[in-house]
């Protein structure tokens, strides 16, 4: 499905260089979008520009077009205004501008009057739907009454800046469609303005949709802003490959935005995908090395030393980041990967400074399922969800609690939801054929186990034990023999304790057993390692029928001895 996003793009060589016309176009955006109050999108932009080589910035500067500065009285006094009010968004007075600009009517006034006027009325609705948490009646995503008023009131524009604002409302309203019809309108008119394509992102859930509107964007496919938006929707769809690594590489090249600190970042994100841990780390630290106080996507850079478990190191990062900017939801979750004390309050303190924190939401479920607190966990899932359709740990959490409730039919579906999100996921397919197994599907379960170990599964041995137990039970023996010796190699090739693979060896030695002209000198050499492991479980079943085995075992060889001395050793 990765490649289907793809199939609409150029080279990037067809486009050698950032030309004097993209800084331009870039350094116009930076001032229109700051002075909106666009601060992501300004940030972003201003990011680019600060890569862009001395040389190139400085020929384009000498061709920028000058602002042209108002004239009458009225649009001087307005100018004045405006600044005053944007002075009060810098400083998160977002009524107070909104007061201040009652009676502007400049295409930037309007848009900064109807923006904090969203922004105050977002803050209204998250402040009450915080209030409501914990009751059953809570709405699962905060609800902002004055959304179709705020429509209504842009409903007839036509200006590139005004048309975002209402692609973002019938966003909110979950008029996708018309939400993405618009922002394309407003993309194609300012393709600078990165919260534009933000937006675009949010309303595309899969690699389809994803190909399906890469189409209808007016740009050249190989153009840079093309190509990041691509980057950056694969790492949200889980869908990266060596493309996407690619196309970073050549947007840190010279001739577009080397060193730019959210270009290496999304080649970090990359690689963490495709699960290069050191070499996403490695990216973590080139970045930090330029910007140590830069914060974006730390959490990603947790999540990496968690699964390396390199917990120095990730205790020191989240000391740092709650030093750092304690009112970022990262840093709450990031705290949480190093302590055990109350995460519950941990991922709520998330969630209360930012209830769009999807790795909040999903996390809490997660320590909910391990408490076996189901329901808790359902609930949590689902507001991951309804916050980032694009989570597939929220979709496989919903699967998996569905599971262990014995609602089979709900599980399948949620799997199979979190597997279409992430098709090489391993352990996605293993989640899917759990629960064909737990179906009674075993045909299905057999099917997907084998896409697990084709996808790599990080814990082969199970998925060997899982496919030698199906096919037993499906008749295949010579099958299900094959899978059990595969497990045996692995531990012999990991040295792991002989427990972790008892049933196995046991398995192949009944096989040999039972084999017409089998070989009774490993089962038997099997057998003795199960029965002679140090620490068997108490009532270990697979440990009494090695026992029991062995001695039937043990007698005919002797009585083969008997009959034909020397035949076994």
């Amino acid at each position: 499905m990765a490649e289907n996003a793809l199939a609409s793009s150029q080279p990037m060589s067809e486009i050698t260089y950032v030309d004097v016309q993209m800084i331009s176009d870039i350094r116009k955006t930076t001032k229109e979008a700051h002075e909106r109050g666009l601060l992501t999108a300004t940030k972003w932009a201003l990011d680019l520009l600060r890569a862009v080589s001395q040389e190139r910035r400085s020929s384009s500067a000498q061709k920028s077009p000058k602002d042209t500065p108002p004239s009458t009285e009225e649009e001087i006094r307005e100018e004045e205004v405006f600044e005053l009010a944007r002075k009060s968004v810098d400083e998160k007075q977002h009524a107070r501008a909104e007061h201040l600009l009652r009676n502007c009517h400049s295409d930037k006034a309007v848009f900064l009057r109807t923006y904090c006027r969203y922004i105050s009325s977002e803050k209204k609705a998250l402040r009450a739907w915080h209030t409501a948490y914990g009751d059953r009646h809570q709405p699962p995503t905060p609800v902002n009454p004055l959304l179709t008023e705020l429509y209504q009131s842009v409903e007839a524009v036509a200006e590139p800046w005004l048309l975002f604002l209402k692609a973002l409302f019938l966003f909110r309203l979950a008029r996708y469609d018309e939400a993405i019809d618009c922002v394309l309108l407003s993309i194609a008119a300012l393709p600078w303005n990165w919260s534009a394509w933000q937006l675009l992102g949010d309303c595309i859930h899969d690699p389809k949709s994803l190909s399906t509107h890469l189409q209808k964007i007016t740009l050249p496919p190989s153009h840079p802003l093309v190509q990041i938006f691509m980057v950056r929707m694969m790492n949200e769809l889980y869908s990266t490959t060596q493309t996407e690594l690619e196309i970073c590489d050549t947007l840190l090249g010279p001739s577009f935005f080397p060193q730019s600190l959210f270009l290496m970042s999304l080649r970090a994100n990359v690689l963490y995908n495709l699960h290069r841990y050191a070499q996403a780390e490695q990216q973590f630290d080139s970045i930090l090395a330029i910007d140590p106080y830069r914060i974006d996507d730390l959490d990603t850079l947790a999540n990496i030393l968690y699964a390396v478990e390199n917990k120095e190191k990730l205790s020191a990062l989240a000391q740092f980041f709650l030093v750092l900017n304690k009112d970022r939801p990262e840093g709450a979750t990031i705290h949480c990967g190093r302590s055990t004390k109350n995460p519950s309050s941990i991922f709520r303190r998330a969630i209360e400074l930012d209830r769009t924190c999807s790795a909040a939401w999903t996390l809490m479920g997660i320590e909910y399922l391990e408490m076996t607190n189901l329901q808790a966990a359902v609930d949590s899932f689902r507001r991951a969800i309804d916050v980032n359709p694009k989570d597939y740990r929220a979709w496989s959490g919903l699967g998996k609690s569905y599971g262990i409730m014995g609602m089979h039919s709900y599980a399948l579906h949620y799997h199979s939801r979190s597997l279409r999100l992430r098709p090489e996921e391993a352990e996605c397919w293993e989640d899917l054929a759990h629960a064909f197994e737990a179906s009674g599907r075993l045909e299905d379960a057999i099917v997907c186990f084998k896409r697990a170990l084709d996808a790599d599964a990080p814990h082969p041995m199970t998925v060997f034990l899982r496919l030698a137990h199906l096919l037993s039970q499906t008749n295949d023996q010579a099958g299900a023999v094959s899978y059990a010796q595969a497990a045996v190699a692995q531990g012999e090739a990991h040295a792991q304790p002989v427990e972790y693979y008892a049933k196995a060896l046991v398995a192949v030695a009944e096989y040999q057993i039972r084999l017409p002209g089998g070989d009774w000198t490993r089962a038997r050499e099997y057998l003795e390692r199960v029965v002679d492991s140090p620490s068997p479980p108490p009532d270990d079943p697979t440990h009494s029928k090695a026992v029991e085995l062995l001695k039937y075992v043990k007698t005919k060889i002797a009585d083969a001895r008997r009959v034909r001395p020397g035949l076994i050793s």
